[in-house]
């Protein structure tokens, strides 16, 4: 048996109530976020559930993008989002393995690819 352990966050960004800096859906704190790493990031709500969980090979614009983009798998969620954790784990194989074990076993509500429960 494989044992993994879920990686803690290496930066965790909140959503700011009336934001008086530019932000995007109430975050301002991107810049936290490395801009030439990669790793994993999680998306969760104020009832701390997990709602998405990606893979990047650079954090930042990919974590801007799915703020952004019409084919974003949140794209009508976003509002929901709360809190983003990121975990920096350069290893492309360890990412695939770390996304598809978080998104099993912590049931992350909007991932639809990878999912082994129903």
């Amino acid at each position: 048996m494989i044992n993994i352990t879920i990686p803690t966050s290496n930066v965790t960004i909140t959503k700011q109530d009336n934001p008086e800096l530019s932000n995007i859906y109430g975050f301002t704190d991107f810049h936290l976020i490395p801009r030439d790493k990669g790793g994993i990031f999680m998306f969760y709500n104020d009832k701390k559930e997990l709602l998405f969980v990606g893979k990047a090979r650079k954090l930042r614009q990919r974590i801007k993008k799915h703020f952004e983009d019409t084919v974003s798998p949140i794209k009508v969620h976003r509002d929901e989002v709360a809190k983003i954790d990121v975990c920096i784990i350069e290893d492309p194989v360890h990412r695939e393995i770390y996304e598809t074990y978080i998104i099993n076993e912590l049931k992350a509500k909007y991932n639809v690819d990878k999912v082994f429960f129903k």
